[in-house]
């Protein structure tokens, strides 16, 4: 089936202007990923009741999902001695600190998380204009500069997501993939959809959830019934 044909086909049973209880999003959404030669991520997006360039209205945490994200997450650590040797027990695909400095000055980052002891944060500070633009740097208020090293790569490892709010409002993540069950991809938003809830900024006025969807990489978006989240 050729991509146009299966747009069309997946997009023929799914009413754009209607809000759909979260169970039977997922099970659209899943439905219409079905048909593809690989396993879609499930994606969702949020308007959010906010204007992010105030800095008491930024949303911005972490959340663990209960069944992962189906994805492997490659983690570098900037560690040295005990440290450094908890990064790699815990699962650790890259440990250093100057000598991988380097590599990332170089451009070479081969990792989705970034994690550093306090120690370490004057020489990764020098990486800013690097890590900064890829939403690499690390940061404590996400737990990922912290001196429990084998927890935050466990964490990182074992689905946890990290979220914030762009110039719109908008925020969007990847929630599992489309061979998760619907339970569990039920499971994952709901938590998801509750971190953003326990996020919300003081300056956030009226409402905050404004609009719910949730979509698969190459599949059209379901507007979700935001009373369903509860």
């Amino acid at each position: 089936m050729s991509v146009g044909k299966r747009l069309k086909s997946a997009y023929a049973g799914i009413d754009r202007e209607k809000f759909y209880p979260l169970t039977d999003a997922v099970k659209l959404i899943k439905t219409s990923a079905a048909v593809t030669k690989f396993d879609e991520t499930i994606e969702i997006a949020l308007n959010l009741g906010i204007d992010p360039r105030h800095a008491d209205q930024m949303v911005r945490g972490v959340v663990d999902l209960p069944n992962g994200t189906g994805k492997t997450i490659r983690v570098a650590v900037f560690a040295k001695g005990a440290k450094a040797d908890e990064a790699k027990a815990a699962g650790a695909d890259l440990v250093g600190a100057e000598e991988l400095a380097e590599e990332v000055q170089g451009g070479k980052m081969d990792f989705d998380r970034c994690i550093a002891t306090p120690d370490m944060m004057g020489l990764v500070g020098r990486l800013g204009k690097v890590l900064g633009p890829r939403g690499l740097m690390p940061n404590p208020k996400l737990g990922t500069v912290t001196q429990n090293v084998g927890e935050a790569v466990k964490a990182a490892k074992g689905g946890q997501v990290q979220f914030r709010a762009e110039k719109a409002g908008i925020v969007h993540a990847g929630v599992g993939k489309a061979s998760f069950s619907e339970e569990a991809l039920v499971a994952n938003i709901k938590a998801f959809v509750d971190a953003i809830n326990k996020a919300r900024p003081a300056g956030a006025k009226g409402t905050y959830l404004e609009k719910v969807s949730v979509s698969s990489t190459m599949g059209p978006g379901v507007k979700l019934d935001i009373g369903s989240l509860a």
